[in-house]
């Protein structure tokens, strides 16, 4: 037996396959065959009538995009006009998430009219040439009931050109040229080649320089930058495979000093010893280092590809953030030793403070794709709040990188959330790219003590949904009432707040996981165990996610008497199910068992579909009793577990399957121990691409932390341990704890 009761792992071992049997009901439509086509015929007529109003110029080999809209009751994948596009000649080039108020709604289960109200649905982007548009504008009126689109056209509420104002985002205030960012729908490779020389003629037609020279493809969408006044830039929008036309973010505001008399700069020691691991490396991309950095003997500085010279802002800012990584809030007199080295990736340089934040995303992708960090952490973005219906290139490129689940990157989520100005604009949401799905969104809490809340300046959610839970966690990032130290180039503190602290903290909570037990935890279990361990202390998940991380590493490691948690990981194919065993002695429990658990999963994203925008998803049913059975049925009953309702604290989802798709699962369940006889979750993996089933998706990676709290029995550890062990087995540690509980305190073995 250990020492101590450190975290089981090898849960996956509790999981078989399983097959389940599956149907449903009968779909009665809002409109019937007929109905469908006399309403969607004239609409087709009118599509066509304004793109032949087009130039040639804006439709590259005569091809143009145009809306279509989907009825609320049909954004299932299952539901996909699959059968409309092709007697069409039309393909789907992309989608977002639209709420509309439908003409009619489906009639009940006895056949009663039911009022119609507002509800969220999917705007498809279909594309096709002028011909294509104009032959089904003429066929559409003598479709049969019998004709391939029978089945789909009920599905439809809407179609309709896409116009300029749905495009343009925000345009110059003044008539002087200014930088814009422009998204494509167009996808790398030969198919699409057109659509980029179409752009390219249109754009040197109006005296623009197209700079295709920097352009990024992100699953079916091309993202590039441009300069132009506010009158060209409304002639540009009128390509017609543009999807969004906006003004450049600038780079955010780099925090702060804090000026309270109780934050005065102090002297500090740094350690004299180099990393615990030293085989251990995070990348950070910031600011740089300055030449003479006293962190150097931690740190290695790189200039990342094509960036310009070093700006001094930037230095300070990257050696704060480098600081808070090394060593946490430097509250002490003594820096802790940091837990592994760095790797100092500058990426900012003076031209990107006023233009063109996609030239440093470029040199951030360069560096992921020819390095193998399995961490990474980015405390800079662009001041942008996240939006429900378009992904940024920041975000997409971030989530495609880290769609493998072998790598962990923590993001700042910004520091916008004291702005209250513009209630519509939500300026308070967090900022690209920590709408990501696969990172670890940090926030900052104002304390590290036992009273504390979200920090006012940090921003805060909810975020799009898949990803609705945003930030995903807090660390201390600092306040007035509670500095977070970080050196100033010297022997001093100085006193900090912001997102770009916490990030990092977080982060330096993860790597000490990792040099804690070695290599025996995937990136993607540590997340879920940060995640797990998280406590909201009953404060919405908008303000905090699902909680501020613990400041002890003990807490994240080491099982309390009464408890035992354990760690699956593991992998499963498009359509897979699985049965994970939850490991309950089977004799002995009393009073009331609680359940905690969290599912994380990494998967690639459609970034030209948001509303469908993870292509993984996990549908996870909880079966508490393995002796009770509803009915004629085979398999154990279920009951809830991960309702949406409760999962996300009241602020409700906008879908009725919409939880299955987040990449972050977590709740804590009470039952009596009675009612609990070999519980189980049963997994299920949905696969969708551009909103319908895929059958060819790739395996996805999963974690999922499980913990049993039974307060009335002390021993349950040793019990589990018992009943388990020839397939759970404690995680030994390779660095090991020392006798106090503190995370900052680590010692080598």
């Amino acid at each position: 037996m250990p020492e101590r009761n450190y975290l089981l792992g090898y849960g996956e071992r509790l999981a078989v396959p399983i097959e389940v049997a599956s149907g449903g009901a009968v779909k009665r439509p809002p409109y019937g065959f007929a109905e469908a086509r006399e309403r969607l015929s004239p609409k087709f007529q009118s599509v066509v009538r304004e793109m032949d109003s087009l130039p040639e110029a804006v439709c590259p080999q005569d091809e143009t995009v145009a809306s279509l809209t989907l009825h609320p009751e049909y954004y299932a994948k299952s539901h996909f006009p699959a059968g409309f596009l092709r007697a069409a000649g039309l393909r789907a080039v992309g989608s977002r998430p639209r709420r509309i108020r439908p003409d009619k709604r489906s009639p009940d289960s006895r056949g009663r009219l039911r009022e119609p109200e507002e509800a969220l649905t999917t705007q498809l982007f279909v594309a096709g040439t002028r011909a294509s548009f104009r032959r089904l504008a003429d066929e559409a009126p003598a479709w049969t009931e019998g004709a391939p689109v029978s089945a789909s056209l009920p599905a439809i509420e809407d179609f309709s050109a896409f116009s300029v104002e749905e495009r343009v985002r925000s345009l110059p205030d003044d008539d002087a040229p200014q930088p814009l960012e422009i998204v494509l729908h167009a996808s790398v490779g030969e198919r699409d080649r057109h659509i980029l020389v179409g752009y390219r003629i249109y754009l040197e037609s109006l005296d623009l320089d197209p700079r295709l020279e920097r352009t990024f493809f992100v699953g079916g969408l091309c993202f590039l930058s441009l300069r132009a006044d506010a009158r060209r830039a409304r002639e540009v929008a009128r390509f017609s495979f543009l999807r969004v036309l906006r003004v450049m973010p600038a780079l955010r505001p780099f925090p702060s000093v804090l000026r309270s008399a109780a934050a005065s700069p102090r002297s500090i020691s740094l350690p004299s010893q180099g990393a615990l691991d030293p085989s251990l490396r995070v990348a950070v991309f910031d600011g740089g280092l300055p030449e003479n950095s006293p962190l150097k003997p931690w740190a290695t500085a790189h200039d990342a590809p094509g960036v310009g010279p070093a700006m001094a802002d930037g230095l300070r800012h990257g050696e704060q953030v480098t600081s808070a990584l090394l060593f946490g809030s430097v509250s002490g007199g003594a820096a802790e030793r940091p837990v592994c080295r760095v790797d100092h990736y500058r990426v900012l340089d003076p031209r990107d403070a006023g233009f063109d934040l996609l030239e440093v995303l470029g040199r951030i992708r360069t560096v992921i794709q020819q390095r193998n960090y399995e961490f990474l952490n980015l405390s800079i973005g662009p001041a942008l709040p996240v939006e429900d219906d378009d992904i940024h290139a920041w975000t997409a490129v971030l989530d495609e990188h880290l769609s493998d689940g072998r790598t962990l990157a923590t993001i700042a989520v910004g520091n916008s959330g004291g702005e209250l100005e513009d209630p519509a604009m939500k300026l308070w949401r967090v900022q690209v790219p920590a709408d990501s799905v696969n990172a670890l969104c940090v926030g900052a809490a104002d304390s590290d003590g036992p009273s504390w809340s979200r920090a006012a300046y940090s921003s805060r959610g909810p975020g799009r949904s898949p990803g609705f839970v945003k930030p995903d966690v807090l660390s201390f990032g600092g306040s007035d009432r509670a500095p977070f130290w970080v050196t100033d180039g010297s022997t001093r503190a100085i006193s900090k707040a912001g997102t770009s602290y916490s990030a990092p903290a977080a982060m330096r909570a993860a790597l000490s996981v990792r040099a804690h037990f070695g290599p025996a935890l995937s990136p993607l279990a540590i997340k879920a165990l940060l995640i797990h361990c998280a406590e909201s202390d009953g404060q919405p998940p908008d303000e905090v996610g699902w909680g501020r991380i613990p400041k002890n590493l003990e807490d994240l490691v080491v099982c309390r008497p009464g408890c035992v948690r354990v760690v699956y990981q593991d992998e499963i194919t498009a359509a897979g199910r699985r049965r994970l065993s939850i490991p309950i002695p089977r004799e002995g429990l009393k009073g009331k068992v609680f359940i905690t658990a969290t599912f994380c999963f990494a998967t690639s994203v459609d970034s030209g579909d948001p509303g469908n925008y993870t292509r993984a998803g996990l549908s996870v049913v909880f079966r508490p009793n393995s002796r009770r059975y509803h009915g004629d049925s085979t398999t154990p009953a279920s009951a809830p577990f991960f309702r949406p309702n409760d999962l996300y604290g009241g602020l409700g989802m906008r879908r009725a399957d919409a939880h299955k798709w987040e990449t972050t699962l977590h709740r804590r369940v009470g039952k009596r121990a009675d009612s609990l006889h070999a519980p189980v979750f049963d997994i299920h993996y949905n696969a969708r691409a551009h909103g319908r089933g895929d059958s060819s998706a790739h395996p996805i990676r999963y974690a999922l932390i499980i913990t049993v709290e039974a307060k009335r029995v002390a021993d349950l550890y040793d019990r589990v341990l018992r009943e388990y062990g020839t397939r759970l087995q404690p995680l030994l540690p390779v660095i090991r704890i020392p006798v106090r509980p503190s995370a900052d305190l680590l010692s080598s073995n």
